[in-house]
């Protein structure tokens, strides 16, 4: 495992246990599935790419607009959905149709780690009903890239 997603699971597995709160970044206080990914983008690297407008939980859906990924594709490094490795950032459709509104880091072969509501940061099973819901994959840019 290089450097990197060392680094990018060590700083997600610190958010477990962070209450779930829509839209926020705080760790042990309190994170969306995005502000886990931001809090994790800190941790590597400082401030955060760019400022980030207040959203609703739809993300757009009523809109059709894939808000989520353009940020992603912004700031990330994508990758074809089946080259899995530990560190990625994984975009989730929850529903055919709907606007991929989900995010997690897989932190293993058969497990990622995401803030789930009602639930918190926690680390879950890959399992075939979530793997299926993946639509894209990504990778923190390496350092100086």
């Amino acid at each position: 495992m290089s450097g990197i997603m060392v680094e990018v699971l060590g700083a997600a597995r610190a958010w477990l246990g962070t209450p779930y709160v829509h839209q926020a970044s705080c760790l042990g206080a309190g994170a969306d599935c995005l502000g886990l990914i931001r809090g994790v983008w800190r941790t590597l690297y400082g401030a955060e790419p760019e400022v980030l407008p207040a959203y609703t939980p739809d993300w757009a859906e009523p809109q059709g607009e894939e808000r989520l990924w353009r940020a992603a594709l912004r700031h990330l490094v994508a990758k074809p959905v089946g080259a899995a490795a530990p560190g990625d950032v994984l975009l989730f459709r929850m529903r055919a149709g709907a606007v991929a509104k989900h995010l997690g880091i897989q932190s293993g072969g058969a497990s990622f780690i995401h803030a789930y509501t009602g639930h918190g940061v926690v680390e879950s099973p890959l399992t075939a009903p979530w793997a299926r819901r993946i639509v894209a994959r990504f990778a923190f840019p390496e350092r100086g890239a």
